[in-house]
């Protein structure tokens, strides 16, 4: 069986956001069409951030997949590590601010910006995880 590898931006034990891969079972459809299991979802907004664009320090409030539809995201977390990702590229964003804590953006969250000459182009797809 093949699978298909899927970045999450999630919360650790100490309370930071951390990259991880999981994969997907595509354990469905043919041989020649693979497909995972069917995935519910609580619907979908397009989002366009222009050339400059940057956010600060955040936690997610709602699990959702972020696809990049056109230019480039790139995620960076508190240690200064970071991922660019692409058109056709995707990941979950899971990185919620730990139950009982206050956010502390020298310690929580993650932040994005586009990068590149052109505008970055998101389709977020909320989650029922």
């Amino acid at each position: 069986m093949n699978t298909f590898t899927q970045v999450i931006l999630y919360t650790d034990d100490n309370g930071r956001s951390q990259f991880r891969e999981e994969p997907i079972a595509l354990s469905e459809g043919t041989s020649t069409v693979q497909l995972s299991a069917l995935q519910a979802s609580d619907g979908f907004q397009v989002r366009q951030s222009p050339v400059g664009f940057a956010s600060n320090f955040h936690c997610t409030d709602i699990t959702q997949f972020v696809f990049i539809l056109s230019g480039e995201m790139e995620i960076s977390l508190q240690d200064g590590r970071s991922r660019t990702f692409k058109p056709g590229q995707h990941f979950l964003s899971a990185d919620h601010l730990p139950k009982d804590a206050v956010f502390d953006p020298s310690v929580h969250g993650h932040r994005s910006r586009q990068i590149g000459s052109n505008p970055l182009i998101t389709l977020f797809v909320r989650s029922s995880l």
